[in-house]
């Protein structure tokens, strides 16, 4: 073989073959990020450390709050599906100061879901399990993933808005 024919055939293949660039981190990505370690946080503080009157018994034990997975395997499927959605979705959402009080008030109204569902967890463990119970917990996670999508629908829709006022701007 010739000398120079390695170093031939490996100048080839870098045209061939070019080494992808990897594309840089935007500051949304890590944002988004922050914001879904933090709700994970949050969840599992509450769900962990709540030292409501309710959770105690026999004087200093705690009890360990009931979720829809310890009812049935199934409805542990379903609580995960709709738990990792609404994280997804959170995550998916990018801030903006431009959408902080249209972001502020759906938070906020997440909050409030957030709050009722701890107390249906409460009921389910104090009470037991029953099909009103659990049907709301249910629902109150439906429309809690419900209410991300109108928010990232009102997002969308707010940009294209924008979009169109600057068009109209830029064509006067």
């Amino acid at each position: 073989m010739p000398d120079n024919h390695q170093v031939r055939f490996l100048e080839k293949l870098d045209k061939a073959l070019p080494e992808a660039r990897r594309k840089p981190f935007k500051w949304y990505n890590i944002a988004a990020s922050v914001v879904l370690l933090l709700g994970i946080g949050y969840g599992a503080f509450t769900h962990f450390f709540s030292s409501d009157e309710g959770s105690l018994t026999h004087g200093s034990q705690p009890s360990k709050i009931k979720t829809l997975g310890d009812v049935s395997p199934g409805l542990k499927k379903v609580e995960d599906y709709y738990l990792a959605s609404i994280n997804l979705e959170l995550s998916k959402i990018k801030y903006t100061p431009e959408t902080r009080d249209l972001f502020d008030g759906y938070l906020k109204q997440l909050e409030e879901l957030n709050k009722e569902y701890n107390q249906l967890s409460k009921e389910l463990t104090e009470l037991g399990p029953t099909e009103l119970t659990v049907n709301a917990l249910i629902d109150n996670l439906k429309l809690r993933l419900n209410l991300l999508y109108r928010l990232k629908e009102q997002l969308n829709v707010l940009k294209t808005t924008e979009t169109d006022a600057d068009l109209q701007t830029q064509s006067v």
